[in-house]
């Protein structure tokens, strides 16, 4: 299987699987908060396979791994897989039985597209980081010829990556008109928190001038916090 085969299946499955769990749950097609965040997911996610497929195929190669070979991160992995099955699973019940509504009321159009909004800039800032850094791969590893990466978002914080997926799960259960399921999407938090950790020491062993990096640029996942 070609490259352009392999990235079509891989990256068109992501989002079937986000609209099989919202659409499903939700029992409607009527769900718009849905349709809307399917739009701000699939559409910068196509537009940037294909820029990165023309412009630096091999980034989209270390994209399409997912093994892990640290033995850490194949137990954070394993978590977050039901963490997110069961994050997406939520907002979809609690439009269909109204879950949020009863208890706390519904989420105002203003917080569901300003969340929106929010989410659009997460997805941007994952194509920033991979537009800077073609070494970003979806598993933690060092390549040979690997270089620290000091500009652009890495100069304000060591893990960009995890900052906009931080973002995305801030704002994700409020774009989708969910209250209910806002707490879930926070145990996805310590995820990036645990992995950001891990990755950070296998760096320092085994990546050049990473200590000097991390030495210079104090804040790993939000400036000026932490």
């Amino acid at each position: 299987m070609n490259l352009r085969s392999k990235l079509f299946l891989r990256f068109s499955l992501g989002p079937v699987l986000i609209a099989a769990l919202l659409f499903v749950s939700a029992g409607s097609l009527k769900f718009w908060q849905g349709w809307t965040y399917m739009a701000l997911v699939s559409i910068p996610l196509i537009a940037s396979v294909g820029y990165f497929y023309k412009h630096d195929p091999k980034l989209m190669e270390r994209r399409l791994q997912s093994k892990e070979t640290v033995s850490e991160q194949k137990r954070l992995m394993r978590w977050w897989k039901a963490a997110f099955l069961l994050a997406f699973l939520l907002p979809g019940l609690d439009y269909r039985f109204g879950w949020s509504r009863t208890l706390i009321g519904v989420v105002p159009p203003w917080l569901i597209l300003f969340s929106d909004a929010l989410v659009l800039c997460g997805f941007l800032l994952v194509i920033w980081v991979m537009k800077v850094n073609s070494f970003a791969a979806r598993t933690i590893q060092v390549e040979p010829g690997q270089k620290v990466i000091t500009t652009g978002p890495y100069h304000m914080v060591r893990h960009p990556m995890y900052s906009a997926g931080l973002i995305i799960s801030f704002a994700t259960p409020l774009a989708l008109g969910s209250y209910i399921a806002w707490p879930v999407f926070a145990l996805l938090i310590p995820f990036y928190v645990f992995r950001l950790l891990n990755e950070e020491k296998v760096l320092r062993q085994e990546l050049p001038g990473y200590s000097e990096y991390c030495a210079r640029t104090h804040f790993r996942l939000v400036p000026f916090v932490w």
